[in-house]
């Protein structure tokens, strides 16, 4: 990760904690997520807001009044609202995506839920899938989510990430392996 990303992921993860905790104790999580996925559909659908939040050309002022008519219009909870207003006070406004990304992480971990990116060779059928989160789902003790794809480089097999572990069973990873065990010997 460049200095500057993880900069902003550090940014980020700091108010995603703060802004969880606060919702946590207000039992407000439901109320957060609907905020977080309106903000993550506006940020997709509307170019002018993704320039607000990133343009260092627009002032504190002008930052913190658009990002309030903004979260009134969408009726943001007040934490969430409160938090982009400060962040515009702050200059931060640029880290939201990031933040949005740790705040649903946050939320999914105290569902007791996790996601396992999963690379094939070739889309997984819905049966193997079902079947792929269910083993991954016994062996993390956690709901697994799969977010699946397809990398026809890997020639067959599978790449599982999930957390901080990751499984690699991919012919090409095999292959890989053969290779540098047949240059240790020649």
């Amino acid at each position: 990760m460049s200095e500057p990303a993880s900069i902003s992921a550090g940014i980020a993860e700091r108010y995603a904690t703060a802004i969880f905790e606060i919702a946590k104790e207000n039992n407000n999580l439901d109320g957060l997520e609907t905020g977080i996925n309106d903000l993550v559909a506006a940020l997709a659908d509307s170019a002018d807001l993704r320039d607000l939040l990133s343009s260092p050309v627009v002032s504190r002022a002008e930052q913190e009044a658009a990002i309030a008519a903004v979260a009134d219009k969408m009726g943001l909870d007040p934490v969430l609202k409160n938090s982009l207003g400060l962040m515009a006070q702050k200059r931060r406004l640029f880290v939201v995506p990031q933040l949005l990304t740790a705040l649903h992480e946050a939320l999914a971990e105290a569902r007791g839920e996790v996601t396992a990116d999963v690379a094939s060779a070739k889309a997984l059928t819905k049966t193997q899938l079902e079947k792929l989160s269910k083993t991954l789902s016994e062996r993390v003790g956690k709901t697994v989510t799969i977010n699946a794809t397809v990398d026809e480089d890997l020639i067959g097999g599978l790449v599982v990430k999930v957390g901080s572990k990751m499984i690699d069973t991919s012919i090409r990873s095999k292959l890989n392996s053969l290779q540098n065990a047949m240059k240790e010997v020649g």
